[in-house]
């Protein structure tokens, strides 16, 4: 950054253009910002060439660099992958605009007319690690809520990250919105996060996504307001009245379809009373995952290793599963209750009053029945895409998309009326 000024500099000048590129998005039509963001899908696709290749460069320093294979399945890009990247723009550009929606209305009894309506929050930090496709959907979904957006990305995916954001920005000025509307921070130095958290009043919203030690800096150093999730300490229960097949089914799944990601199982808790858990274990090792289980997993699969304290508190993002054999919905709700990250929580079962007070007493920002972890995406969810998980009670809590990245204000119509 030495040739751009400290990172403070830099940071407030990029704060001030974003600035002025909301005030720009804020009064842009739907229309507008629809079109604009099929046009970014589109040079995304077009640019799939030198975005991989950029991609590969990273993937190839990671390795050198001894990234785990987690971290590099998050890294990589593909066709596939840059293809759903470029879909997801698309749909959440297709998705009806929050701005100007109205939440309520009201006339109060001296006529003053009230209604409360949805607007962009502003100037959004987001600070992410690892992932490439977060730079993609992060400015589809700031622009569409009307916000501008500052990326602070990795080191790991510097050069992917880059060549996504080019591909991007070429898209929405071609498609008629300001180019600062999505900044790029120009360096990995972990001075820019600290000039970023410090920046109250020129940035409204920090949003971090990565581990835990880089959630906890940003939470703990912030001045700026943060909407956050930590760890994906995901759980998935089976009942005594699970069905074996959709059980085994439903947690290889959710640990194994992606180790990597947030939604991944964690922690298989096995009803006592369940005669097939020997059998789901056996699964799960056969699938290609470590199995860590506390006694009576041990005396059920004897093979695996032993689970200590720390197991139920680790997200492992990798082929291991820590196995816990409880007594029914109280142990698997005690357990939940002592280890979650109130991220993703599943219960499989055919007893309707066991799955509803599962439902209904786990205290998580989703929680499953008869379905995998894996369902937590914004995509899934038909948001588009997602900014990411929130696991906190205030403003937004699951996968933050749209509606999320908006606030709302007051608009009082009268006919002069005055208090006296």
């Amino acid at each position: 950054m030495s040739n751009q000024g400290s990172p403070e500099e830099v940071i407030r000048l990029m704060a001030q253009r974003a600035r002025a590129a909301a005030r720009t998005l804020a009064s842009a039509s739907d229309a507008a910002k629809a079109a604009a963001l099929h046009r970014a899908a589109g040079s995304l696709r077009d640019a799939a060439p030198q975005i991989l290749a950029a991609n590969a460069a990273d993937l190839t320093r990671g390795r050198d660099n001894g990234l785990s294979g987690a971290m590099l399945d998050r890294l990589r890009l593909d066709d596939t992958r840059l293809a759903g990247m470029a879909d997801a723009i698309a749909a959440v550009a297709d998705l009806a605009d929050p701005v100007g929606q109205v939440i309520d209305a009201s006339t109060r009894p001296n006529g003053l007319a009230l209604t409360r309506v949805r607007v962009p929050i502003g100037v959004i930090g987001i600070i992410y690690e690892s992932r490439p496709n977060v730079t993609a959907d992060a400015a589809a979904l700031c622009v569409r809520s009307g916000n501008a957006v500052i990326l602070r990305g990795g080191s790991e995916a510097v050069e992917s990250n880059r060549a996504i954001h080019a591909a991007l920005v070429a898209g929405l000025v071609a498609g008629g919105l300001p180019a600062d509307a999505v900044q790029l921070v120009p360096t990995t130095d972990r001075a820019a996060v600290g000039a970023m958290l410090a920046a109250a009043g020129a940035i409204d919203l920090i949003i971090p996504r990565g581990g835990r030690s880089l959630v906890e800096r940003v939470q703990a150093d912030a001045r700026v307001s943060v909407l956050a999730h930590l760890d994906g300490i995901n759980h998935v229960y089976v009942d005594r009245s699970a069905v074996p097949d959709m059980a085994t089914a439903i947690v290889v799944d959710a640990k194994l379809r992606r180790t990597g990601v947030c939604g991944a199982m964690e922690t298989l808790l096995i009803d006592r009373d369940w005669p097939h858990a020997a059998t789901l274990i056996a699964a799960l090792i056969d699938a290609g995952c470590s199995v860590r289980g506390d006694h009576a997993a041990l005396a059920l699969a004897p093979g695996i290793a032993a689970a200590d304290d720390a197991d139920w508190d680790t997200e492992y993002l990798d082929a291991i599963a820590a196995v816990a054999v409880v007594d029914g919905v109280d142990g698997a709700l005690a357990h939940i209750a002592a280890h979650a990250s109130h991220h993703t929580d599943a219960i499989v079962a055919s007893d309707t009053v066991v799955a509803e007070r599962f439902l209904r007493e786990v205290d998580s920002a989703i929680v499953l029945w008869n379905a995998s972890t894996q369902f937590a995406d914004g995509g899934e969810f038909g948001l588009g895409a997602e900014i990411g998980i929130a696991t906190g009670r205030l403003h937004a809590r699951g996968p933050v998309a749209l509606e999320g990245l908006t606030t709302y204000k007051w608009l009082g119509r009268g006919s002069g009326q005055v208090r006296g």
